[in-house]
């Protein structure tokens, strides 16, 4: 992992979503995305549950909201459409990635943000859409 140079973070990592899978599974770039119907470039993830947590609660699915402890088997970027561009310097601690990510097993129980809370996130996300806003760079 990013041999060539600085670690970025040394983790633990998550990814939230609502997919079912399978410890050993791999998640990969080029699939669907869970925020917008197109194929995206990267799998991304984060080194903190918070960030976790609004991936699977915010993820396009009425499926179980899951997040998934993995290990990234290639280099990884900070995640430019949060890093910088909604959050100065990387708070978020979220990444991306064209090399699958290894999931090492699932979170068994988490606490989920408030039903108020997600709704309040979906309508600001949906307000940045129609105002042309809520663009990923992919």
């Amino acid at each position: 992992m990013n041999d060539n140079k600085e670690v970025l973070d040394k983790g633990p990592f998550f990814h939230g979503t609502k997919a079912k899978l399978n410890i050993g599974d791999f998640l990969e770039a080029h699939y669907v995305s869970n925020y917008q119907d197109k194929k995206s470039n990267y799998i991304y993830f984060t080194a903190t549950l918070e960030a976790a947590k609004w991936g699977a609660e915010l993820a396009a699915s009425d499926a179980t909201e899951r997040i998934y402890v993995v290990e990234p088997t290639g280099d990884f970027e900070n995640d430019p459409n949060l890093t910088d561009k909604r959050f100065p310097g990387n708070p978020t601690r979220s990444y991306r990635s064209k090399s699958p990510l290894k999931i090492i097993a699932e979170l068994g129980s988490w606490e989920r943000h408030s039903n108020e809370e997600i709704n309040h996130m979906l309508t600001s996300l949906k307000v940045m859409r129609q105002q042309g806003k809520a663009i990923i760079l992919d």
